[in-house]
């Protein structure tokens, strides 16, 4: 099996480039690759699905950590109000109108096992959305507004999950003490994984400046502390009883804005390294879990998702960017690429041994449903979409939808 993952890859990598302009993406490869071969015979069951857990947990953190170390607040704040917006607004929106919309869907379910659905459905993805925000057809504006949210909503989502969560186990207790501890729970992971994350950070950064002033390092060495960096993060939270990737979030913010323009390394990581963490992700993914998913794909579990992916995130982002400089087109370009991949994926793995059987496997396989189907239906549509965005933009007087942004450092 492994001589087969290594020669598709290489064989994909050679064509890659070709298909960037197409309809076929990276994430529709291989999830599509792992579900062949799952339909071979080569899956095998515990060890693929553990594999997956790992892979994913990795890419998770790392890209948590790089995507916020990519954010320059100071410089953000100069321009547009889009990202700020969209994840201030129009994210808890998603989760509140993603709740009315699940309620139809899931009969029987309490409020709160609706309202874990709702959560793990709202955060996008950035390896998704990458065929949008790569594509140089995308005015710069839009395609920086893109990464910002998808970048910054995957740990803005999991406090929120965690919650629900945490309600969700608490309804299988017994007594109030029960669900006293389960608060405690949630309030520890939400508050000391943050606090972990803004001392690692701040100390990495620091140090990692002082090092570059002093020529100690080089930028390979540096790329190898950056990871190093984000599994302390992790590491250090879930050993004091917070929340791993909340703090590695937060570190990477903290990071980021102190090394600032001293960080290409990040860039590159992203670009490289990163891509065989978030390939191998998604391959694990079709291989261990999209076939039994599909199995369990009902017509009430394909409704949700549908009303998910087109009223309840376009709905959402429309209202969060009203009063902006955002016309027309760019709500709806905004609304609809929102597409759910590895973090609603892993966010669903992490709580299904927490929720009790009732919940846990329904719970999977609408998240699990919900990847794939993103997958092909954005990956079909990020092509064409960002073209016929581009011209549209194109033919519009001079606006913040068609100008570039100044060239500036990472954000």
């Amino acid at each position: 099996m492994i001589l087969i993952i290594c020669v598709v890859t290489l064989a994909f990598c050679m064509i890659a480039s070709r298909l960037s302009g197409t309809i076929f993406t990276a994430p529709m490869f291989f999830v599509g690759f792992g579900v062949l071969m799952a339909n071979w015979g080569y899956a095998e069951g515990e060890t693929a699905e553990h594999a997956l857990h790992l892979v994913a947990e990795i890419a998770l953190v790392v890209l948590l950590f790089l995507d916020a170390s990519q954010i320059n607040f100071a410089k953000l704040r100069g321009h547009h109000a889009w990202p700020q917006r969209m994840l201030l607004i129009g994210l808890p929106l998603a989760v509140l109108f993603g709740v009315g919309a699940a309620y139809p869907f899931l009969p029987g379910w309490p409020l709160a096992a609706i309202a874990l659905v709702a959560a793990i459905l709202a955060p996008t993805d950035a390896a998704l959305g990458q065929a949008v925000v790569t594509n140089k057809a995308v005015p710069e504006p839009a395609r920086r507004s893109l990464t910002v949210e998808s970048g910054l909503n995957d740990g803005m989502s999991l406090p929120i999950i965690l919650l629900f969560t945490c309600m969700v186990a608490g309804l299988g207790g017994e007594a109030g003490s029960e669900e006293m501890n389960w608060l405690a729970f949630a309030a520890g992971q939400i508050t000391l994984g943050p606090a972990a994350g803004i001392v690692i950070g701040l100390i990495g950064g620091k140090f990692l400046v002082f090092a570059q002033d002093r020529g100690w390092t080089s930028e390979v060495f540096e790329g190898i502390a950056s990871l190093a960096l984000a599994g302390l993060a992790y590491t250090a939270a879930t050993k004091i009883g917070g929340n791993g990737f909340i703090s590695s979030f937060v570190a990477g913010l903290v990071f980021g804005n102190i090394v600032k323009d001293k960080c290409q390394f990040i860039f590159e990581f992203a670009e490289s390294e990163g891509q065989i963490l978030i390939w191998g992700a998604f391959f694990l993914l079709g291989l261990a879990l999209v076939p039994e998913a599909v199995e369990h794909l009902t017509p009430e579990i394909l409704g949700l998702i549908l009303v998910s992916l087109f009223i309840v995130r376009p709905l959402a982002i429309w209202i969060s960017l009203i009063g902006s400089d955002a016309r027309t087109h760019t709500r709806l370009f905004f609304g609809w690429f929102g597409p759910r991949g590895l973090a609603t994926a892993l966010f669903a793995l992490l709580v299904v041994p927490e929720v009790g059987h009732e919940f846990a496997e329904p719970v999977l396989h609408i998240a699990i449903n919900a990847v794939w189907i993103s997958a092909l239906l954005h990956g079909l549509t990020a092509a064409p979409w960002a073209k016929f965005y581009g011209a549209r933009s194109a033919m519009q007087n001079p606006t913040p939808d068609n100008l570039e942004l100044t060239k500036q450092g990472p954000s």
